[in-house]
């Protein structure tokens, strides 16, 4: 039993931690939106998008963890990373070229 009550007790710091993050993230960049996937056995990526355009991710140690920060931290989320929500991304001249890189070999 005590073992149990350990690991939550684990588990909510990290959630609390990961909360704490996207809210510094969403006041940064003047509020903030996000997406959750789960990504194997790494756990589950919080895609966030400001309403600046800004954006980045968190890697959470489990799904549940993910949900748990992102419901903590009050920010809105979305079931998918759809074309409107991926529409408020801003890229900028880093991104475009690092994707032109890869895809010529770079």
């Amino acid at each position: 039993m005590a073992d149990t009550q350990q690991v939550d007790q684990k588990a909510e710091r990290k959630a609390a931690r990961l909360a704490r993050q996207i809210g510094a993230f969403a006041k940064a960049h003047g509020g903030a939106e996000g997406q959750v996937a789960y990504i194997g056995e790494r756990g589950a990526r919080i895609v966030l998008v400001g309403e600046d355009g800004g954006w980045g991710d968190l890697v959470a140690p489990t799904y549940a963890i993910a949900e748990q920060a992102v419901a903590k931290s009050g920010i809105t989320v979305h079931e998918s990373f759809d074309g409107e929500f991926a529409a408020k991304v801003t890229t900028g001249a880093y991104e475009w070229k690092r994707m032109a890189g890869l895809q010529i070999g770079g």
